[in-house]
């Protein structure tokens, strides 16, 4: 593209620089010769005051030698013969009315024949023209004065011109040459970054991204390619996710029937049902790990549940193994309808991930409670337990962490942070009034962001027990 820009350049200067510069040129020699011819006339017409007053040789040599062009002998007067005898020099020709000549004549006899009839005439001559200018006499004859105006007279800056016309072109023709290899250059450079960066997309590297510059459809192009790039990341960091996800959903079940296994005494029986399910663990444990990998999901459409349905539901599921263990539950607050924008199996999901670690990370016979509270624009849902309580809150929360210990993903409470900031709100871990962990849910209703302290928490109807807020002590977290 850049050297047919440069070719096409090429052609359309050229062009335009013999479009203008061959006529101006021509322009150039013809004032030339008509400022020669103008100023031989005028050295003429400097004679004709002379020829108007007297005829006498002496006095029109002296006025020929007092002119310019005379001075320099390009000067000629031919006198006609007034008394119809030639009495000329001897360089005149038979046949002519020449009485006499003044100064170095070049015409021939025939020319200044013609020119003595009235008209003006130039001729030309051995090195130059010949300017014949006819003047009336008082005899009623006609005087013919000759300028000679040689060849460098006509020419004079004609060829300056013409090397200061071509220098100008050539210039024209460097600088279009110049320009179209700059504007080529913009033309390509975006082009070819786009080209290599499409190229190294294709091979995997995921990463690579455009500078968006150039022209505008170049720009424009860049921003779809980046735009579709960073679609892809998602739409692959959001698959990976959903891999993990999906896996740690299976613990839930799991949980359940290690804990059964647990319970089935001894014998092979006992023995093979509990090394199962521990192998089965521990490859949903890897397929976890493998699949892992940070990054932002995808926005997806939510059409919204009950709150309070899906915790019910999630509740009766619990509450069997719960009563196997010995542990006392509460549940508050889950009387009314509650919608709230999250898809019913991301909130179910959610609610395992919470349920299952109380019962995966505190002693049995550790008591927990579920409570709902509902305000103007959001749903609180608490978890909260008796338990050792938490080390670091905040690693707990970043996807990957958990506390490092066997079994844990830390993947659990990241599927709790990711429903909640997907409607606008977050999760917080704190001290329960149960003396262990409680895990803060903030489901916003409109969308409007994270929560400001204070203000809006005052709105909030409590429906149960409170919750307050403070530094916790270890236990794992998955």
């Amino acid at each position: 593209m850049r050297w047919a820009l440069i070719r096409v350049s090429l052609a359309v200067t050229v062009m335009v620089v013999l479009a203008f510069a061959v006529p101006l040129g021509l322009v150039v020699q013809e004032l030339a010769r008509d400022r020669a011819f103008a100023d031989a006339e005028r050295q003429a017409a400097q004679i004709r005051p002379a020829l108007a007053i007297t005829t006498d040789r002496d006095q029109l040599e002296r006025a020929v030698a007092s002119s310019q062009a005379g001075g320099d002998g390009r000067m000629a007067v031919h006198v006609p013969d007034t008394t119809g005898t030639r009495r000329g020099s001897t360089a005149d020709a038979p046949g002519t009315h020449e009485a006499y000549g003044i100064g170095r004549r070049r015409a021939e006899p025939r020319d200044v024949e013609t020119a003595r009839r009235g008209r003006s005439a130039v001729t030309s001559v051995p090195g130059g023209y010949a300017l014949l200018q006819p003047t009336a006499l008082s005899s009623g004859e006609f005087a013919v004065v000759e300028v000679y105006v040689p060849h460098r007279a006509v020419d004079n800056g004609v060829t300056t011109s013409w090397l200061i016309l071509a220098g100008v072109g050539l210039g024209l023709i460097a600088g279009s040459l110049v320009t179209a290899d700059r504007l080529g250059l913009r033309l390509v450079r975006p082009a070819e970054r786009l080209a290599r960066a499409a190229a190294e997309l294709g091979e995997g590297h995921l990463g690579v991204r455009v500078r968006e510059d150039g022209p505008a459809e170049l720009r424009a192009a860049a921003v779809a390619f980046n735009s579709m790039a960073d679609k892809i990341v998602r739409l692959l960091a959001n698959e990976r996710e959903l891999a993990a996800d999906l896996s740690h959903r299976l613990r839930t079940p799991l949980t359940v029937l290690r804990l059964n296994a647990a319970s089935l005494g001894e014998g092979p029986a006992a023995d093979q049902t509990r090394a199962a399910v521990a192998q089965l663990e521990h490859e949903v444990d890897q397929l976890i790990r493998a699949a892992r990998e940070q990054g932002e999901r995808t926005e997806r459409p939510v059409l919204g549940c009950d709150a309070c349905d899906v915790i019910r539901d999630r509740m009766d599921f619990w509450s069997a193994l719960a009563e196997d263990q010995g542990r006392t539950v509460r549940l508050a607050g889950v009387d009314a309808a509650l919608r709230v924008p999250v898809a019913r199996p991301e909130l179910a999901a959610a609610l395992d991930a919470m349920l299952g670690n109380v019962f995966r990370h505190t002693p049995e016979g550790t008591a927990f409670a579920v409570d709902v509270h509902q305000g103007e624009d959001a749903v609180i849902v608490l978890v909260s337990d008796a338990g050792p309580g938490i080390a670091d809150p905040d690693a707990a929360l970043r996807r990957g962490h958990g506390d490092g210990g066997p079994g844990s993903t830390g993947l659990g409470l990241d599927i709790v942070r990711r429903v909640a900031e997907s409607t606008g709100g977050d999760v917080r871990i704190g001290r329960s009034v149960l003396g262990g962990t409680e895990v803060r849910v903030w489901l916003s209703l409109d969308g409007g962001g994270r929560p400001r302290r204070g203000g809006r928490r005052r709105r909030i109807r409590r429906a149960g027990a409170g919750w307050k807020t403070g530094r916790t002590t270890g236990r794992r977290v998955s």
